[in-house]
């Protein structure tokens, strides 16, 4: 069985391109929250959001749900039956897929392949989340040997898969703050850094929004901030109100959209979604229900998650949006809707996922499927 290609070689180098995620998909991989010291009550509401979730999925396409194996068999018993869902035996540390996940690539030739990037918690010990993450970091090793696909491996390059966003047609969206943080690539300058996601997502041409919004967690990640809805279209982060802790970052992500092109040239149609309108906290009884460990950043009802509509997933003939309670819920639908007008929209309320950190987004990563071009 082969892994990794030559180390010589990239996935441009070999005409292999990360597809949009508005493409049609093979399937979609999940891991199941199981850490008692990051979801709350031994992760048992977070997992009724997740398993909500992968319901939803599999009524659209196939999904595969990574379990450890404390859990395996009750979440076979729960979610092994459903058409569309399989269960499968997987080890890592928690259960955000999309950062250290890998990418996957396709070419023209219907071939499917793997970026697997480097994983440090998000900013590993300059200022990461939790420690270990060796069982993450090998999710692409993982994923190579169950899809049956070679996987490219850089040195060195720190990347999580919610910190870019790519259209499949040459281009790809992210922060500044997320990827020039001190604790991913500090031995690599602006342009280095932007000549390894050319590299290895298989693109021509970055655009750099200055911030994400949230400094704390993921260091600015972009599927908060603006993602690419359809050839020459993006969605972004939006607020017309002043007051908003975020105007300013919603106004500046907007305006460097607003006055790019994308690889191929085009101006960008630009889908304002709007923002919720506060921050989501925790109350003291959910806070104490998470179980303090060393290594693990702790939770207090102090702490700001900050939501966004931005981490939704577009999946085939549909896009799952979290929802919070808030009084913009019904408003991002709506703007959803009009960047995907073919797909059913779909609300599911994720505060127990935002608790943890992410959102649908985060806690999911497509499968393209693979394509001949014609």
């Amino acid at each position: 069985m082969h892994t990794i290609v030559e180390s010589e070689s990239t996935p441009k180098a070999d005409g292999f391109f990360m597809p949009g995620e508005y493409e049609e998909q093979e399937r979609t991989w999940m891991l199941w929250p199981h850490r008692s010291d990051v979801w709350r009550n031994g992760a048992k509401p977070a997992q009724k959001v997740f398993a909500e979730i992968a319901r939803t999925i599999a009524r659209y396409q196939k999904i595969t749900v990574g379990v450890n194996s404390e859990d395996y068999a009750a979440v076979n018993e729960l979610l092994g039956e459903v058409e569309n869902i399989q269960v499968l035996l997987m080890e890592y540390n928690d259960s955000w897929i999309r950062d250290p996940g890998p990418a996957f690539l396709v070419n023209d030739e219907g071939e499917v392949r793997l970026s697997h990037f480097h994983f440090n918690a998000y900013g590993g010990f300059y200022d990461g989340l939790y420690f270990p993450w060796d069982k993450d970091a090998s999710l692409g090793m993982q994923l190579s040997q169950i899809c049956q696909v070679k996987r490219y491996r850089p040195d060195d390059f720190v990347l999580e898969g919610g910190s870019f966003n790519c259209d499949g047609q040459g281009t790809v969206v992210t922060t500044e703050m997320c990827l020039l943080s001190p604790g991913r690539n500090p031995q690599y300058t602006k342009d280095q850094i932007e000549e390894k996601l050319e590299q290895y997502l298989g693109v021509e041409k970055v655009i750099w929004i200055k911030d994400g919004i949230d400094p704390y967690e993921t260091n600015g990640h972009v599927d908060d901030v603006a993602c690419f809805s359809a050839p020459g279209e993006v969605c972004c982060m939006w607020t017309d109100d002043p007051s908003h802790k975020f105007y300013q970052a919603c106004q500046a992500a907007y305006e460097t959209l607003s006055t790019t092109t994308d690889a191929r040239g085009r101006r960008l149609k630009i889908h304002k979604v709007i923002m919720p309108s506060t921050s989501v906290y925790m109350t003291a009884e959910e806070a104490e229900s998470i179980d303090p460990v060393e290594g693990s950043l702790p939770r207090t009802p102090d702490d700001a998650f900050e939501p966004s509509y931005l981490n939704f997933l577009p999946i085939n003939g549909a896009v799952l949006v979290p929802q919070f309670g808030d009084p913009n819920d019904t408003q991002a639908l709506e703007d959803i809707r009009a960047a995907y007008p073919d797909r059913e929209i779909i609300g599911i309320h994720t505060r127990e996922i935002i608790y943890g950190g992410g959102n649908i987004h985060c806690i999911t990563q497509q499968q393209p499927k693979a394509r001949v071009k014609r």
